[in-house]
């Protein structure tokens, strides 16, 4: 296939795109832009919050013996060898870390500390909730690139009578200090398998999923 028929192609398909997406906003209300990909990574985001019950481990180069695998405390802190009750709860992983490194160099020299969240239970502002005509709604821990796709898998998908196609999806701005309500076709998504209805999610989310009229 010729280098020219390539580039036509190309410049077609987002022509094609930036139609879709006119159509989408012709329709009246933001609309939240596809996501890019559906993977989900295997913890939580670089600003995530520890929250009591999150499972931690403590690793402290070339001093192993100072790290551990902990559970923070529904106090909100934790314990460590030559640490004791550090407040955890309501710190990304790295201020943790740097708090930890400050308590151990009154011991050792220049330590390098990193935490890593095993497992976690998710403070409110950290979940994404689902609510109305799913198999099992539910409060779930916000993920890294966590997609409207990730989220549905993991409540069972649409119940028998849901109307995927109404559902919206709220989220608090921060700029407005309000909530903003955007549409989500969650019928094209699941049913139909269209990406095109697939949107990445933020933290504090809840989806609200009607039933049908009939």
């Amino acid at each position: 296939m010729g280098l020219f028929r390539l580039l036509k192609m190309g410049i077609a398909a987002l022509a094609a795109t930036a139609l879709l997406s006119a159509c989408a906003s012709s329709a009246g209300g933001p609309q939240l832009p596809p996501a890019s990909f559906v993977s989900l990574s295997d913890g939580p985001g670089e600003e995530y919050i520890i929250g009591p019950l999150d499972e931690l481990t403590v690793f402290v180069w070339r001093n192993p013996e100072l790290g551990a695998k902990v559970q923070v405390r529904p106090d909100g802190r934790i314990t460590t060898p030559l640490i004791t009750d550090m407040p955890a709860v309501g710190k990304t992983p790295t201020m943790l870390a740097e708090d930890i490194k400050l308590q151990l160099s009154q011991y050792i020299q220049e330590p390098i500390v990193s935490v890593i969240v095993n497992s976690f239970a998710g403070t409110f502002s950290q979940q994404v909730r689902i609510v109305g005509a799913t198999e099992k709604p539910a409060s779930i821990p916000y993920r890294a690139n966590m997609t409207l796709l990730d989220a549905m898998i993991a409540v069972g998908g649409l119940s028998e009578f849901a109307a995927g196609n109404r559902a919206k999806l709220v989220r608090f701005d921060k700029v407005s200090g309000r909530q903003q309500e955007y549409p989500i076709k969650l019928g094209d998504l699941i049913k139909k398998g269209d990406s095109r209805a697939n949107v990445l999610l933020q933290p504090g989310d809840v989806i609200i999923i009607p039933e049908s009229m009939f």
